[in-house]
């Protein structure tokens, strides 16, 4: 026989106080566990999303990013004149020459500088990103003084409204529009004209370059072309690779470190899951007695308490994702590792965070509950009646 799911609950329901504390421990550990995998997620969404599927960019080879890159004119122009390159309806390449450097603004509040990444590129550099859009003012005029910010900039930093000056590489910049770049890593960068940040920062080459690829299925024999020819010290990659690969030690250090918390919470958690299942067994020996009396056997007994380990855990774990998931309307700014850079995303909730989320709350149930189960289980019938 087995014990029925409504008695396994009702007793839940009679130790409300208890159970609520318990299911309050494992919901603080899911609502940790889950902001972590948010955090994550976050992150590689904002610079996956940062890269186009048909685009790929090419930097020097060794080069980790962008600000330690460096490619001669000479060489931008082969690899532009390439027929995997796409042409545009004007007849122009659709390749983007573009230079990438850091630098520091003051932060909103607090007037703490932090490093920004600021972007030269050009008309068509600014073509090969559709999803960047433009939400105030206008695009900067090429040969000129003028910079475009991103939406997070926008937000978080001193002088970044349209018609605030910023000055950096001896120059003072007029800010004349702000661009929406629907989440990726853009949004979190200064945009320029190419050339007129080269001349002020007094570089000969370019940082990288962006290309859209004329077939999708060229990419293999256009990558196997700049690692042969002798000319080109570059390497290529598609540009959503390149930018989910820029997440990779950031993501990492936040795995490690939520993961970590998680973990001694969770060991917390469990022990005092554990504690409310004995005093449980304790409080209630006569019952199982009768339980027992009357037919139930040892497995049912231990089935009985593993699932009122486990409507325990599910509670916590409902209990915590709920709060987890109105992280979903804050955002989240930190430094990139790779670029040491000042970068801003979301915390973003899927279901798949979902499904591991729950299923961390049951593992720590069940493990809580396991010893108090089985305790449960081996209770003699004889002494569990002269309890009564």
């Amino acid at each position: 026989m087995v014990i029925p799911i409504a008695y396994v609950a009702r007793n839940l329901w009679t130790r409300r106080l208890t159970t609520a504390l318990t299911a309050g421990g494992l919901a603080l550990v899911v609502f940790v566990f889950a902001t972590v995998l948010m955090l994550d997620a976050g992150l590689k969404r904002t610079l996956v999303t940062t890269g186009e599927r048909d685009n790929v960019i090419v930097i020097r080879k060794g080069a980790e990013n962008e600000i330690q890159s460096g490619i001669s004119r000479d060489q931008a122009r082969i690899i532009e004149m390439h027929p995997a390159v796409a042409t545009g309806a004007d007849g122009q390449r659709m390749a983007s020459k573009e230079t990438v450097v850091l630098i520091s603004l003051l932060r909103r509040g607090d007037e703490k500088p932090s490093n920004v990444v600021i972007r030269g590129t050009s008309e068509t550099g600014l073509g090969l990103r559709p999803q960047v859009k433009l939400t105030g003012g206008r695009t900067f005029t090429p040969g000129t003084s003028e910079i475009i910010v991103g939406s997070s900039i926008a937000s978080r930093f001193d002088n970044t409204a349209i018609g605030d000056h910023l000055d950096f590489a001896q120059r003072s910049w007029t800010v004349v529009g702000t661009f929406d770049a629907g989440g990726s890593g853009f949004d979190s960068e200064v945009w320029g004209d190419v050339e007129q940040l080269m001349q002020s920062f007094r570089r000969t080459s370019y940082s990288s370059m962006v290309a859209r690829l004329a077939d999708p299925g060229l990419y293999e024999s256009f990558k196997a072309d700049i690692d042969a020819d002798p000319r080109l010290a570059n390497e290529m990659k598609r540009e959503q690779l390149f930018y989910s690969d820029q997440s990779r030690a950031l993501s990492t250090f936040i795995n490690v470190l939520g993961l970590t918390l998680s973990i001694i919470f969770s060991i917390g958690a469990m022990i005092g899951a554990m504690i409310t299942m004995y005093a449980s067994v304790a409080n209630r020996v006569g019952e199982i007695g009768t339980l027992r009396a009357l037919g139930f056997k040892r497995r049912a007994v231990l089935g009985a308490f593993l699932l009122e380990a486990l409507l325990l855990a599910l509670a916590g774990g409902v209990a915590g994702l709920l709060p987890a998931s109105l992280m979903q309307f804050a955002s989240f700014s930190t430094v990139n590792f790779q670029t040491f850079a000042d970068l801003s995303f979301r915390f973003i909730l899927t279901p798949g965070i979902i499904v591991k989320t729950m299923l961390f709350a049951v593992a720590m149930g069940l493990i809580g509950g396991f010893l108090p189960a089985v305790r449960a289980a081996r209770l003699n019938i004889v002494d569990a009646l002269r309890a009564i």
